[in-house]
């Protein structure tokens, strides 16, 4: 259980109201678009205008993560003249056997005021044809991790007791997505991200598998994230760095060291993909938002 200021707050909402209210206290924006940085994936961070560092452990109700590649810290900043607010590292499940703590994330952003959600990972390429630093804009997921973060009594507060996840990756994003890799030449990948529990990586017969289920990518995050923004009604996006083929497509045994090597790869059209992302969904009305907040509410009343 996550405490705040030293206490227990008794709900899942009044956790989060707290955790965000903390923050909303120390920055003077209010940022509407958030991002959650994968495995070494964190230069994204590095490069924000005008940032503000939080430490995890300053943070009430967060802790310190354990995965080398994660900074373990909340940047506070500006793309492009966009205020954003960025997780440069994740909570996994493995870590802290916790769904609740990757769900408090989440619900905090919300809180804040976060409408925008881009989830980005450092996976391992079940497709054949995906190479090391290769990027994939994620369509859609699979959860095999045998969890969901939405178990237990709903808070109607956040959202719904059974929500739609049929744009569980917002098409409007992922069309920002497509024109910003159109615009910066990156040859980018689509395809579907698959989530299993972790730490240890897949055996040859398992990535089959995942392969004939129609999996294109897999790793040990992102899919408890997406469902609770979704849960909170959160608009998302999501990209995966392809790390290494995954076990049984070469001969070679797997190493989380390679993630920082294919990181460092993408890392120029990373950072490319997510400013020009960005620039376009603020484009939509000079950075008032609501264009694209009108176009999925119609969608979702239609």
């Amino acid at each position: 259980m996550v405490k705040v200021d030293g206490q227990h707050p008794s709900t899942a909402l009044e956790r989060a109201n707290a955790t965000a209210q903390w923050l909303l206290d120390h920055i003077t924006t209010r940022p509407r678009v958030a991002l959650q940085l994968g495995s070494g994936l964190g230069a994204f961070a590095d490069a924000l205008e005008d940032a503000v560092r939080f430490p995890f452990t300053d943070i009430p109700g967060f802790v310190a993560t354990t995965v080398p590649g994660h900074k373990g810290e909340l940047v506070v900043g500006r793309c492009g003249g966009v205020d954003v607010v960025v997780m440069s590292g994740r909570f996994h499940y493995y870590e802290h056997q916790d769904m609740e703590l990757v769900a408090l994330a989440v619900r905090m952003l919300r809180q804040m005021g976060v409408r925008y959600l881009l989830v980005t990972n450092s996976s391992g390429g079940v497709n054949p044809s995906f190479r090391p630093g290769d990027l994939m804009i994620i369509d859609d997921h699979i959860n095999l991790t045998g969890r969901n973060p939405l178990l237990g009594a709903n808070e109607d507060a956040f959202g719904p007791r059974f929500p739609d996840m049929t744009y569980a990756y917002d098409p409007r994003i992922r069309a920002c997505m497509n024109e910003a890799a159109e615009s910066i030449g990156a040859d980018v990948k689509h395809g579907v991200y698959l989530g299993l529990l972790g730490p240890s990586y897949e055996t040859p017969a398992e990535v089959r598998m995942l392969r004939m289920l129609g999996g294109d990518a897999v790793g040990m995050s992102t899919v408890p994230e997406v469902l609770v923004a979704n849960h909170c009604g959160m608009v998302v996006g999501g990209i995966s760095c392809i790390a290494n083929q995954a076990a049984g497509l070469t001969d070679q045994r797997l190493s989380h060291d390679e993630i920082k090597d294919a990181a460092d790869h993408a890392r120029d059209n990373f950072i490319a993909l997510l400013n020009g992302t960005i620039a376009r969904m603020a484009a939509h009305d000079d950075l008032e938002w609501s264009a694209l907040d009108g176009a999925l509410d119609a969608a979702k009343e239609a």
